[in-house]
């Protein structure tokens, strides 16, 4: 089985800074796309960041110039930086990895959710 990890959520003001982790484990062949989406109450959930296994990045606009997603490949983590916190930052955030099991089997994985409020 494969598991996600999620730490560093928490409450922090507007215009503070969070860094969020996520750690993979279990029986990985390849660990492919990996990346953070979140839910607002009320709202579907939606991508903030991804990052593929060669370090390519993608972002929603909202989070451009102030989240940054980076990743370890060798410890199988990723960490979402985010600077310049806003109100409309707060939600859960999930981490997400493309994981293949087998050189023919790839799955999706999630972890747990951590929440992130952002007020004053």
């Amino acid at each position: 089985q494969v598991q996600l990890v999620e730490s560093g959520g928490g409450l922090v003001q507007p215009g503070g800074s969070l860094r969020l982790s996520c750690a993979v484990s279990g029986s990985i062949y390849r660990l492919l796309t990996m990346g953070w989406y979140r839910q607002a109450p009320g709202k579907q959930r939606e991508l903030v960041a991804t990052i593929t296994n060669d370090g390519s990045t993608n972002y929603q606009e909202s989070v451009k110039g102030r989240f940054t997603i980076s990743r370890d490949n060798a410890k199988n983590t990723a960490h979402l930086q985010m600077n310049s916190l806003k109100p409309e930052d707060t939600a859960v955030y999930f981490c997400y990895a493309a994981v293949k099991r087998n050189v023919l089997t790839r799955m999706d994985y999630w972890g747990q959710g951590t929440q992130v409020t952002v007020s004053s």
